[in-house]
């Protein structure tokens, strides 16, 4: 049996070999996905056959053992990486530390349940490599999008209303802003993190929300699918914190008088 010619990382180096950091840095929030973290790791693996990349999973203390299966996986895998917090919790603050964790140019976010099509990270990453955009969206608003695969009315009222109150706000015309599945360049979300409100599920929209000039942004469609293990976290209270991370960013732009495309509050 012929041995492998690829070195080991300590004979790299030992030897002096340097080996460039990933492209492309997907980073998965995660509560009690346990079940779901080597499935997701195999479908991305598969995904992205032609691009260095990493996931760095950003578990908010699980009771079920998520950040074990990630450590184990991180074992036999140096692409994967686990950030344990302690004593906080939320999504978007847990996208940020995952982000700025990161020194790859793009980074992308997606859920830890399956339900963001794994398949699209890399047109996201083409898109803002090589054809110079700033933001990349998954859609399930735009031809070819879909989003059936939401668990109920009151996701998909939330999902649908959440859209409308949003695109009054925001400097660039978006049809998905609440959408969870979206890469962007590393160096415009570092800029921007200490204008983010940080609070709640909606971390695009919040990022959208603070730019001062209008992004380049594409969405690309895709069809939101059905869980595959876990249950939902979405509920009342994602909707409290929309309001208030919609309240955060209108009492900042009123303290500093930045205009809006649309007016935040007004028909466009």
């Amino acid at each position: 049996m012929q041995a492998s010619s690829v070195p080991s990382q300590s004979e790299s180096h030992e030897k002096g070999i340097s080996r460039p950091g990933p492209v492309l840095s997907v980073i998965i929030p995660c509560y009690n996905e346990r079940g779901n973290v080597e499935p997701l790791f195999h479908a991305v693996e598969q995904a992205l056959v032609h691009l260095d990349w990493e996931l760095i999973f950003v578990d908010d203390a699980s009771p079920d053992g998520t950040i074990d299966e990630v450590w184990r996986l991180a074992q036999a895998d140096s692409r994967v990486r686990g950030i344990l917090r302690v004593g906080r919790r939320g999504l978007s603050s847990a996208v940020i530390e995952g982000i700025l964790s990161s020194s790859a140019p793009v980074v992308a976010v997606m859920d830890g349940d399956m339900q963001h099509d794994e398949r699209l990270l890399g047109q996201m990453f083409d898109a803002i490599r090589h054809q110079g955009y700033d933001v990349a969206i998954g859609s399930r608003h735009v031809e070819g999008g879909d989003n059936s695969g939401l668990a109920n009315w009151w996701r998909l009222f939330l999902s649908n209303a959440g859209i409308r109150i949003a695109q009054l706000c925001l400097p660039v015309k978006v049809s998905d802003p609440m959408s969870g599945f979206f890469a962007v360049r590393r160096d415009l979300f570092v800029r921007s993190v200490r204008d983010l409100s940080g609070t709640g599920f909606k971390i695009l929209l919040d990022l959208l929300m603070v730019q001062k000039t209008a992004p380049r942004v594409i969405e690309l469609p895709f069809v939101f699918r059905s869980r595959h293990e876990g249950e939902s976290k979405m509920g009342r209270k994602v909707l409290i914190q929309f309001g208030q991370m919609i309240a955060h960013h209108m009492l900042k732009r009123k303290k500093t008088s930045l205009p809006t495309a649309a007016g935040c509050g007004k028909a466009g």
